[in-house]
């Protein structure tokens, strides 16, 4: 990604949107359409559960919902991999996006952490 900075819930989008441009470019068969649609489904309920862990009601919900990120963050990142070992996209692009991945899990791991430790 580049520098600029982000709200992260901006981040979470922007990563999904870079997915989606990533996986319309696989071939049409397939392996391309298993891998696209699986990748876009992960990367996407990244941002949409990080958008709804933004209206929960309680630390318990919210960890919860964050975990729901971290754990399909987590997914998209081994299908990322996948990705590379198969060729499929342009290599810069998913490594940018690999190095994405890697510290949005970061971010959501320590902000789950954080939750548990107030237990209010």
């Amino acid at each position: 990604m580049d520098n600029k900075k982000y709200d992260l819930e901006d981040r979470f989008v922007e990563f999904a949107a870079l997915i989606i441009k990533l996986a319309k470019k696989f071939p049409n068969d397939i392996t391309g359409n298993n891998l696209g649609n699986q990748i876009i489904r992960s990367a996407s309920s990244t941002a949409l559960n990080f958008g709804e862990a933004q209206g929960t009601s309680s630390n318990k919900d919210y960890i919860h919902k964050a975990s729901i990120v971290l754990k399909e963050l987590k997914e998209t990142r081994v299908n990322l991999k996948i990705l590379s070992k198969v060729e499929y996209g342009d290599k810069e692009v998913r490594d940018r996006l690999l190095d994405e991945v890697e510290q949005l899990i970061k971010i959501t791991a320590t902000i789950i952490k954080n939750k548990k430790s107030k237990p209010y």
